[in-house]
């Protein structure tokens, strides 16, 4: 069985934790491509203008400046294009209102960030078995 290479999307502003999500791939042999957009707004027109292939997943960040990724996330959902991107909030946002809103925006899964790099490691990994196993269209 071949895998093809699918194409993610990392929301994230904050380079610190870029570079701890591509370490993370690095680490966990994790080769897809990995496209970054620095905040919400700078995501939609990555996404909209064909910058980068459609990707089936994004990791996004909650608290980014311009456009925060709950503001994101109502974007993407009325948008018919981009409603089924899978999108995995990976946040330090531990407010009860945030993963509300996030899971009623219909989001994948919510993760805590994690304090030591090598949690960050576990939980990229299991998000990549998580990928290897969904089918998509």
């Amino acid at each position: 069985m071949e895998e093809k290479a699918v194409n993610i999307l990392l929301v994230e502003d904050d380079e610190v934790d870029i570079m701890n999500v591509q370490r993370a791939f690095k680490k966990n042999n994790i080769n897809n491509p990995l496209h970054i957009a620095n905040n919400g707004l700078e995501a939609l027109e990555m996404l909209r203008s064909g910058a980068i292939p459609m990707p089936p997943i994004i990791i996004l960040d909650i608290n980014m400046p311009k456009m925060n990724g709950i503001e994101f996330l109502q974007e993407i959902r009325k948008d018919p294009v981009l409603n089924r991107i899978s999108v995995f909030v990976m946040t330090t946002s531990n407010e009860d209102s945030d993963k509300i809103k996030a899971y009623n925006l219909n989001v994948a899964g919510y993760i805590l960030k994690p304090l030591s790099f090598e949690k960050f490691v576990a939980a990229v990994a299991t998000l990549d078995r998580y990928w290897k196993l969904c089918e998509r269209p």
